[in-house]
């Protein structure tokens, strides 16, 4: 659903609202207008139409607000990230690199910066679950630490992620809950992707040994 379409159908998502009135204080009721083939193109066009960005909220909003959530456990706090993410793409569109298409990674590398000023919090939530009582342990998976959901945790698990830096934590939730491949997690980060692949195995590798060993 589109920025403008749902502010107006729901007056709850305030975060939409302010979306559109901060980084576009002149845009009016959308007129018609038809979309680039990509989000690059989007992007460049809103360089001299700055109405245009508007495209990539209505493309995006809802994944990265989606992840966020996911990551904090807080709708709230979820909206004001969205927000900031977009407020801040608006802001740097400028130096986005129009050779990409597919401006996600970026996104969610923005929105990952801004997850990690709530880190004590995401901690505090995983610790606290981690301290729940221990679920009829399956067996253990190479990927398990992949297919984890913010509403369904098991506690060892938990108390994994909470163990792991922040950066392991963005590489491993970009990869398991944004879906993002290697090179788009190496894109979001600013690393590069031989990177990727060295911190993901050492992640994982925690990751098992911590949950085998609370088994």
């Amino acid at each position: 659903m589109g920025a403008t379409a749902l502010a107006d159908k729901d007056p709850s998502h305030d975060w939409t609202k302010q979306v559109v009135t901060l980084s576009f204080p002149h845009r009016a009721a959308a007129p018609a207008l038809s979309p680039p083939s990509d989000d690059a193109a989007l992007i460049e066009e809103s360089l001299a139409d700055p109405d245009r960005f508007a495209g990539l909220f209505d493309r995006h909003a809802d994944e990265i607000h989606r992840y966020a959530a996911r990551r904090l456990d807080d709708v709230t706090t979820a909206d004001d990230v969205t927000a900031e993410t977009f407020l801040v793409a608006f802001r740097k569109r400028a130096r986005y690199d129009l050779t990409r298409p597919d401006a996600r990674p970026w996104l969610y590398g923005i929105a990952s910066n801004l997850i990690s000023g709530h880190r004590r919090a995401e901690t505090r939530r995983l610790k606290a679950l981690s301290r729940q009582a221990p679920e009829q342990a399956a067996g253990f998976e190479e990927r398990s630490a992949e297919r984890v959901t913010a509403d369904g945790l098991r506690p060892a698990l938990a108390a994994a992620l909470a163990r792991l830096s922040s950066a392991e934590r963005d590489l491993l939730l970009l990869v398991a809950w944004a879906e993002l491949t290697y090179e788009e997690a190496a894109q979001a980060l600013g690393v590069p992707i031989g990177t990727v692949r060295s911190r993901l195995s050492r992640t994982r590798t925690k990751i098992r040994r911590f949950l085998e060993s609370h088994a």
